[in-house]
C-alpha cells in the first residue's frame, strides 16, 4: 500500500475519493486473487465493413494495425508502404504488458531485443543486421537523438502503438542506422470520457501505480486533454540495483473546426534509480569457470559485478505541439515541435575482464554527469491532386534538429573482484582519462516524396538532401573538431495491390550516418552509406482484421571504419557489411475469440570487407529467430470474460567478439535459447465493470537460464528470469 500513497501524495489529482477508491480495490483484488493482468484485448468480429477507421497518429481497434505513417510521414495503409513495417497496437501492450520498448518488439520480426539481457536501462536493438542504441528512435515523427551516456527512455504505459519500419529510412529522417526505424506514438486528448486507474503487483518486488483519464472539456468537443501518469518500483534483476519511475503525460487537443487540429504534447520522467547496466565476461556465463579444486562454476544470474554505489538516474522533460490544417481537399500542412532535455548522472564500476589465474573480473570506473537538450521542427505540406488517371499524395517538407550535450566525465581504474568468492564493498578507484566535452549535432534536411497510384498500382518516389553537422569541444584544452556533411539520399516503391488484400512489392532505398574521427593522415572520414533491395507480399484484407508480410532484402552498408593495416590505433574507411534475409510476419483477430502473433526472421550478415573481421558475423545478431503468440478469449458460455494466452520466442545462436589478438578466430558462439511466456486474464464487465480487467503475466515461464547477447568476452548479458506480473485495469 506504500507505492498508491506514494502516488497520491506525487499526483494530486488523484486524492479525489473515487480515484482513491478505484486503487485500493485494484490492491486488495491483486493481492487476494491469481488474477491480474492487463485490459482485455478488443477482439473484432470478421464480418465486412465491421472495422472503425483507423488514424496512423491514433488508435487501432485490434492487434492487426492497418495504417501507418512512419514509412511515408502520411496516413498509408500498410499495403501501400513499400517497406516492411511492423506495428505493436496498445492492444498488444495490454495483453502482453511489457516492462519496456524493447520487450514490446519480442514478438516482431526482424528485430534482436537481447542486446542488454535483462537490462531496460536504454531500448538497445539490433534490427536487420545492425546494432543500435537509441539512434533510430522517434517519439511523436521526431527523433530522440541521443548521446554518450544521455539517452531518452519511454515507457510503454504512454504509448497508443510502437512501429518498426525495417531497411534505410534517411530519404524521410536523414542520418539514420541502416537497419531501420523505431517510431513510438503517445497516447493523445479524446473527446470520449476516459477514467482509468491501474495497479500492479510482481516479481522483484514489482509496484505499479498508473491512471489515464481524457475526455471534451466542453459540450461540442473544441476543447479535450490527456492525463496519463504512472509510479512505478521494483528491483533489478541484478543484486544491489533497484528501478524507479515517476512518469506524467499532459496532453491538451484545440480543434476550431473540422480542418484545424492543435496538440499540446508534453511528458516528464524522473528516474531516481534505471537498474542495472553492466556486464559480465564470456567466464563464468557462456562457459564455466574452473575453480582451484577443478569443479565447474557458473556466475548466478543475480550476479553484480560492481559495488553498491554505482547508480544511474535521469530526468526527462519534453515539451512540444502536433499542428495540422487542410486549406482544401488538395492542400494542407503539418507541424510537429518539441524542445526535450534529459539529465543523466552516471557512477559505475564495471567489469572490463577476466583473469585466468585468479578467476577475478578486473574492473574499471565511469563517472559521467551530462546534461542533454534537443530541439526538433519538422514542417510538411500535402497536396492530393490528378494528373489524368493517375491519383497523387504529393509531401514537401523541411526538418530540423540541434542537440547539445554538455559532458563532465572521469574515466580510470577499480580493484578486481573475485567472480568465485566476490566481496563487495572496495568502491575504490583511480581516474586517470578525463573527458570533458560539449558535443553537438545539427542537421537540416529537405525532403518530397510523390505516391502515384494508377489502377492497382502505387508507386512511390522520394529523395531528400541533408545538411549535417557535428562538432566536439574538448574543455580540457580548449580545442574543437567540426565536421560538416551534405548527402543527398533516395527512395523508390513499386506497389501492386489487388483486390483481395494481396499486394506483391519491391523498393530502393538509402541512408547515410556521420562517421566522427580521423584517419593516420588527419583526414576526417566521410559518413557511411547503405543501400538496401527489397521484395515481398503483403497481405491486408478489407473485411478482415489481419496483416500478414513476407520479405527478402540485401541490405549493404559501406565506407564502414576497419583497422588501419599501417597505423595501429588508427582506423582506414575501407569496410563494408551485408546483410540479406527474410522475414515473415502475421498479426491477427482471427474472430471474436482468438488472435495470433507469429513470425519468422532468418538473418545472413557478414563482414565482407574488413581488415581483421572479413567473412566473420557481427555480433548480437542471430541467424535464427521465430516466435508465436496465441490468446483465447471466452464469450457466451460459463467462462465468459476468461482470456488465456501463450507464446514461444526462439532465438538463435549469436557470437561474440575476443578482445586479444592470439585467438584463431575473432569469434565466439553464444549458444540459443527459447523462452516461453504466458497470460490469464478476466474481464469484469459481467460484474458491472466495463473496460476493467485482472489477470496475471509470466514472461519465461519455466524460469530458463540462458545468455541473451555477448558484445565482446568481457560483455555478455543474461537474460531475464522468470517474471510474475499481475495486473489490475479499472475503468469508471
Amino acid at each position: 500500500m506504500a507505492n498508491a500513497r506514494d502516488l497520491f501524495t506525487k499526483f494530486p489529482l488523484l486524492k479525489t475519493a473515487k480515484c482513491q477508491l478505484a486503487v485500493l480495490i485494484a490492491v486488495s483484488l491483486t493481492s487476494g486473487s491469481a488474477f491480474a493482468a492487463a485490459e482485455q484485448t478488443i477482439n473484432v468480429t470478421a464480418t465486412a465493413g465491421s472495422e472503425p477507421q483507423e488514424s496512423a497518429w491514433g488508435p487501432a481497434p485490434t492487434i492487426a494495425a492497418k495504417h501507418s505513417a512512419t514509412g511515408t510521414k502520411t496516413d498509408t495503409p500498410i499495403e501501400k508502404n513499400p517497406q516492411s513495417v511492423s506495428i505493436v497496437t496498445r492492444q498488444e501492450m495490454e495483453m502482453r504488458q511489457p516492462q519496456s520498448v524493447k520487450e514490446a518488439f519480442g514478438y516482431t520480426a526482424g528485430v534482436m531485443v537481447g542486446n542488454r539481457g535483462s537490462s531496460n536501462v536504454i531500448d538497445a536493438l539490433a534490427i536487420r543486421g545492425f546494432s543500435e542504441t537509441n539512434t533510430n528512435q522517434y517519439f511523436n515523427g521526431m527523433k530522440l537523438q541521443g548521446d554518450n551516456y544521455s539517452e531518452f527512455n519511454i515507457d510503454p504505459y504512454f504509448l497508443e502503438r510502437a512501429e518498426l519500419l525495417r531497411g534505410p529510412a534517411s530519404v524521410l529522417y536523414g542520418k539514420s542506422n541502416p537497419g531501420g526505424v523505431v517510431a513510438l506514438v503517445s497516447k493523445r486528448p479524446t473527446t470520449e470520457t476516459l477514467r482509468e486507474v491501474q495497479f500492479q503487483m510482481g516479481t522483484d518486488n514489482l509496484y505499479s501505480t498508473g491512471f489515464d483519464f481524457g475526455g471534451a472539456l466542453d459540450d461540442n468537443g473544441e476543447f479535450s486533454y490527456r492525463l496519463t501518469g504512472l509510479a512505478r518500483s521494483a528491483d533489478a534483476q541484478q543484486d544491489m540495483n533497484k528501478e524507479k519511475r515517476y512518469t506524467i503525460a499532459p496532453s491538451f487537443s484545440w480543434q476550431p473546426d473540422a480542418n484545424t487540429h492543435f496538440t499540446f504534447l508534453s511528458y516528464f520522467q524522473n528516474e531516481p534509480e534505471t537498474g542495472y547496466y553492466g556486464w559480465l565476461p564470456r567466464q563464468g556465463t557462456v562457459v564455466p569457470i574452473t575453480g582451484a579444486d577443478g569443479t565447474q562454476h557458473k556466475l548466478p544470474t543475480n550476479f553484480d559485478e560492481g559495488e553498491d554505489s554505482n547508480k544511474i538516474s535521469r530526468k526527462q522533460q519534453m515539451v512540444g505541439y502536433s499542428f495540422d490544417h487542410a486549406f482544401n481537399d488538395t492542400w494542407s500542412v503539418r507541424q510537429n515541435l518539441r524542445y526535450a532535455k534529459v539529465t543523466t548522472d552516471y557512477r559505475s564500476i564495471y567489469g572490463n575482464g577476466f583473469d585466468t589465474t585468479t578467476n577475478a573480473i578486473t574492473r574499471g570506473v565511469a563517472l559521467s554527469q551530462e546534461e542533454l537538450d534537443t530541439f526538433t521542427v519538422d514542417t510538411q505540406a500535402q497536396a492530393k491532386f490528378a494528373t489524368g488517371a493517375v491519383d497523387h499524395t504529393l509531401l514537401m517538407g523541411v526538418d530540423y534538429l540541434r542537440m547539445r550535450n554538455d559532458i563532465n566525465a572521469d574515466f580510470g581504474t577499480a580493484n578486481s573482484i573475485s567472480a568465485l568468492n566476490p566481496q563487495h564493498g572496495d568502491d575504490s578507484y583511480v581516474l586517470n582519462f578525463p573527458y570533458k566535452y560539449l558535443n553537438k549535432q545539427e542537421q537540416t534536411g529537405l525532403y518530397t516524396q510523390d505516391q502515384m497510384e494508377w489502377n492497382r498500382w502505387v508507386l512511390t518516389l522520394g529523395g531528400r538532401y541533408d545538411f549535417a553537422k557535428t562538432s566536439a569541444f574538448s574543455r580540457s584544452d580548449a580545442t574543437k573538431a567540426e565536421k560538416n556533411d551534405q548527402q543527398f539520399t533516395w527512395r523508390g516503391g513499386l506497389n501492386y495491390v489487388f483486390d483481395n488484400g494481396i499486394a506483391p512489392y519491391f523498393s530502393y532505398s538509402e541512408s547515410f550516418l556521420p562517421t566522427s574521427g580521423t584517419s593516420a593522415a588527419g583526414q576526417p572520414f566521410d559518413p557511411s552509406r547503405a543501400k538496401q533491395y527489397e521484395a515481398g507480399v503483403k497481405y491486408v484484407p478489407k473485411d478482415r482484421p489481419i496483416v500478414v508480410t513476407a520479405a527478402v532484402y540485401q541490405l549493404t552498408k559501406n565506407k564502414n571504419l576497419t583497422a588501419d593495416p599501417e597505423h595501429n590505433f588508427f582506423s582506414v574507411q575501407s569496410g563494408e557489411i551485408r546483410s540479406r534475409g527474410i522475414e515473415l510476419e502475421a498479426k491477427a483477430a482471427v474472430n471474436a475469440n482468438i488472435n495470433v502473433l507469429a513470425s519468422y526472421t532468418f538473418t545472413d550478415a557478414e563482414y565482407t570487407k574488413d581488415t581483421e573481421l572479413q567473412g566473420q558475423r557481427p555480433v548480437l545478431v542471430p541467424r535464427n529467430m521465430a516466435s508465436l503468440w496465441a490468446d483465447y478469449t471466452f464469450n457466451e458460455t460459463a467462462l465468459s470474460g476468461l482470456t488465456l494466452g501463450s507464446g514461444v520466442r526462439y532465438v538463435g545462436n549469436t557470437v561474440g567478439q575476443y578482445t586479444t589478438e592470439t585467438q584463431n578466430n575473432k569469434n565466439f558462439s553464444v549458444a540459443s535459447y527459447s523462452v516461453i511466456d504466458a497470460a490469464i486474464k478476466y474481464d469484469l464487465g459481467r460484474f458491472g465493470l466495463p473496460g476493467s480487467s485482472v489477470g496475471v503475466n509470466i514472461n519465461n515461464l519455466f524460469d530458463r537460464e540462458y545468455v541473451a547477447s555477448c558484445y565482446r568476452d568481457y560483455a555478455c548479458y543474461w537474460g531475464a528470469e522468470r517474471q510474475v506480473v499481475g495486473t489490475a485495469t479499472f475503468r469508471f
